[in-house]
């Protein structure tokens, strides 16, 4: 969890009918390591009374393979 506040935004969220997605993208680092910044930095924090059930996605892009090389997913 953060410490203080909420800082910066998800590169990406999804608001659908039946849930939300929290998604950080990493350039030449992990999956795991985007999910641990949506934890860190607080990003889902603002949907935490909405009610739907909200899913974190950590995508790993890598320059050398020019694609989405890992992702995970994990709810809240």
């Amino acid at each position: 969890m953060f410490l203080d506040k909420p800082s910066g935004r998800a590169d990406l969220t999804l608001l659908m009918p039946k849930g939300i997605y929290v998604m950080e993208i990493k350039y030449e680092h992990t999956a795991d390591e985007a999910l641990a910044q949506i934890d860190q930095k607080g990003y889902a924090e603002k949907y935490r009374l909405d009610g739907r059930p909200i899913t974190k996605i950590g995508i790993s892009f890598s320059s050398k393979e020019r694609n989405i090389i890992e992702w995970k997913a994990m709810p809240l």
